[in-house]
């Protein structure tokens, strides 16, 4: 297995204490310079039953850009690190400034917040790196209004491409139905992506399992215990999700229309098999850490008994030998000319009569 980890990419907010609510900083990964990072791309779909238009866009090309009541309007936008270009996007749509707080800053939980024109969504998606047992999280915000569909990616990771490809599809039901059931479709690209996720950690936890059935070493316990972290990240992101899809699913706003309710209990009931699923082998790891630990004591005791064993077969020997040593003028076998062989004859035998009882008490046929 492997046995050099990555640490998990940390979040640093420091930069933000004493600012008022709604100031604007990105909030990004520990030791990342903004400098070294791409420049955004903006991509915009608009479409109706009929027809799709794509086209990437420029700063220059977002001031001019209008809402057309009669076609749905899809803005993507790679990379939330231009504090500037974010800024731009909220003034367009109107986005409160506690909301482009919220996208710069990509350490959030996910959550959801109703205002009178839009909803807005965070959520997280993960890509699992089985080389080095680590989980690396990406921040995806989604702004649902009446009529258009904001999603903020802190990258681009191609996690929507499937339904781009749908959309671009002649006749594709999915052009027929709102913004709405398209934000859905991309949620359910994300909860997807959890279950891909969990079939790697499963994996790798039964290949653990295999290994600590035969002999344990220090590489194993480091794999359970990054596992276990891997676990952790997992559940801190979906299970908070699960309240806010049931938060969705209550649609007090009318955000939603009443065709696209199942759709989103659908994916509800996704994020509570994945939760169920995860807990699976969050158990499964920490019987893991009990049979490694039980391994290694009875290792220890294996260990301990043989030199016992080996103690004890040496202790008549000497004994004897310490007797003997003595300095008295008259012992017996002193004056013998084979009392040597008969004290060595001693020794052995009583020796193998220790073997013999060892052994018929299967304390030297032990296996480990």
């Amino acid at each position: 297995m492997r046995k050099h980890h990555k640490s998990i990419a940390k979040i640093r907010h420091s930069k933000k204490i004493g600012l008022p609510p709604g100031s604007l900083v990105y909030v990004g990964q520990v030791g990342v310079d903004v400098t070294t990072l791409e420049k955004p791309t903006i991509s915009l779909i608009e479409y109706d039953a009929a027809d799709i238009s794509e086209r990437m866009l420029t700063t220059d090309d977002l001031v001019s850009l209008k809402l057309d009541a009669n076609k749905k309007l899809w803005l993507n936008i790679h990379g939330v690190h231009d504090v500037a270009l974010i800024k731009q996007i909220g003034d367009l749509f109107h986005l409160h400034p506690l909301v482009q707080e919220d996208i710069l800053n990509t350490g959030q939980r996910p959550k959801a917040d109703e205002f009178d024109d839009y909803v807005f969504l965070e959520t997280r998606s993960f890509n699992y790196e089985k080389v080095n047992m680590v989980v690396n999280s990406e921040q995806i915000s989604l702004v649902l209004g009446r009529n258009y569909l904001l999603t903020f990616q802190e990258r681009s990771t191609g996690i929507f491409e499937p339904v781009r490809n749908r959309l671009r599809a002649s006749r594709a039901h999915i052009r027929e139905l709102g913004v709405d059931y398209l934000a859905y479709a991309l949620l359910d690209s994300v909860v997807d992506r959890y279950f891909s996720v969990l079939e790697d950690v499963g994996d790798d936890s039964e290949a653990l399992e295999d290994l600590l059935l035969h002999k344990p070493t220090n590489t194993e316990l480091h794999n359970i215990l990054q596992l276990k972290h891997v676990s952790i990240e997992l559940r801190r992101a979906v299970w908070p999700l699960r309240e806010v899809i049931n938060g969705l699913i209550r649609n007090e706003n009318d955000f939603f229309k009443p065709e696209t309710m199942p759709y989103l209990r659908d994916v509800y009931d996704h994020t509570v098999n994945f939760i169920e699923s995860l807990e699976s082998i969050r158990d499964s790891l920490s019987g893991m850490m009990d049979i490694y630990m039980a391994s290694v004591s009875n290792r220890v005791n294996l260990e301990v008994r043989a030199l016992t064993v080996v103690a004890m077969l040496f202790m008549p020997a000497t004994l004897i030998a310490g007797i003997f040593g003595m300095n008295f003028h008259e012992m017996p076998w002193l004056a013998e000319k084979d009392g040597f062989w008969w004290a060595m004859g001693l020794m052995v035998g009583i020796a193998l009569f220790m073997v013999m009882i060892f052994w018929r008490r299967q304390w030297l046929t032990s296996k480990t």
